[in-house]
């Protein structure tokens, strides 16, 4: 069956039903790819050293012929094992710029019947959508405050709510401190990141309001864009306040669970700004069970640090709400007045 060449635009509307299938090697992928795709490198890591060597030292034609000779034995189990994924027979492929390895991929199926569809410009013309896609404009909403005020709860809340919303710390598999990666999944690139990041503000109207976590430039090893941070940095800052009880409560119910040993690693590399006595002191509440009394500990530096940052905002972007006593209902309740609020001021300002 022959293949069909689609565009990008095409691309959005028939992943939804079709399965796509990356013929990069597996380092191309782990680095970086169409998030849900499937990797069935036509040249393996190795492989891919071998001929492009073999292009740059005899051209074209013998890196074509050695590329053959390594990945032509494999062709069987390349075709058993897409039949055996992929029943339903159809199938939409891309590499690097829609080249050789996602045409031998397309013929390798099609010869065992699948239907498929090939990306034109491969994954070069995908990530120049999501690398534009990042740096473009936004209309966003920060919400801002110390930690433990419970600022993922509240943007989960808002978006039960119908309001838009790009949660950066689950998409960065990062809480954005040195606890930040406990119990999380390994972190993507910051390339794949980003493409995670576009798809979501793909979703977005752009038209509306996004509220967003405030977030310092890295987030574990994630480090956000110039344009997108800049953005953050300059948008409406919500500086959510919480008694320092109910922040203790709220981060224990987070953390108290996780395993001993990692929150006195999460300690130690916090050790320089610190001070030896305090760390000792918060290790020996962590080995005691002691949880309210290492947090309290690790929110004197926090504390200070958000203090610093905050007051890096311009002062006139910047709405203090105290939610002291408000429940989850009536939080997301004085938000929204608030948006309305700052909606006001905004139009009122551009007018």
């Amino acid at each position: 069956m022959k293949e069909k060449l689609i565009s990008l635009e095409e691309f959005w509307s028939l992943r939804i039903q079709v399965p796509i299938i990356d013929a990069r090697s597996e380092g191309e992928f782990e680095q970086s790819h169409i998030p849900g795709a499937f990797n069935i490198p036509i040249l393996s890591n190795s492989e891919r050293v071998i001929v492009g060597t073999m292009y740059k030292e005899k051209g074209a034609l013998e890196a074509t012929l050695k590329g053959f000779q390594l990945v032509g034995p494999r062709f069987y189990e390349i075709q058993k094992s897409a039949l055996t994924r992929f029943p339903e027979g159809k199938i939409l492929v891309y590499c690097w710029r829609g080249g050789m390895r996602s045409q031998i991929l397309s013929w390798l199926l099609s010869m065992v019947g699948f239907e498929v569809y090939r990306l034109k410009g491969g994954y070069k013309t995908y990530r120049t959508f999501t690398f534009e896609q990042v740096r473009k404009d936004w209309n966003m909403l920060v919400l801002g405050g110390k930690t433990g005020v419970g600022k993922t709860r509240l943007l989960k809340a808002l978006e039960s709510r119908g309001e838009q919303i790009i949660d950066l710390e689950a998409l960065a598999n990062h809480k954005g401190s040195a606890f930040g990666a406990i119990g999380q999944k390994p972190q993507p690139s910051v390339e794949q990141f980003e493409n995670l990041l576009a798809e979501e503000l793909a979703k977005k109207d752009p038209e509306k309001i996004i509220w967003l976590e405030n977030e310092s430039r890295r987030i574990g090893k994630i480090v956000l864009n110039d344009h997108f941070f800049d953005q953050m940095a300059t948008s409406p800052l919500v500086d959510i306040r919480k008694q320092e009880s109910d922040r203790i409560k709220l981060i224990i119910e987070e953390y108290s669970h996780l395993p001993t040993e990692e929150l006195i690693a999460a300690v130690n590399r916090l050790k320089k700004k610190l001070g030896g006595l305090r760390t000792t002191e918060a290790i020996q509440d962590i080995i005691q069970g002691n949880h309210e009394g290492w947090i309290s500990n690790m929110l004197i530096y926090y504390d200070k640090t958000y203090q610093f940052d905050l007051e890096r905002h311009r002062p006139d972007l910047i709405e203090v709400l105290d939610l002291s006593n408000k429940d989850l209902n009536e939080s997301i309740d004085k938000l929204l007045q608030l948006k309305s609020l700052i909606h006001g001021k905004l139009t009122n300002t551009t007018h």
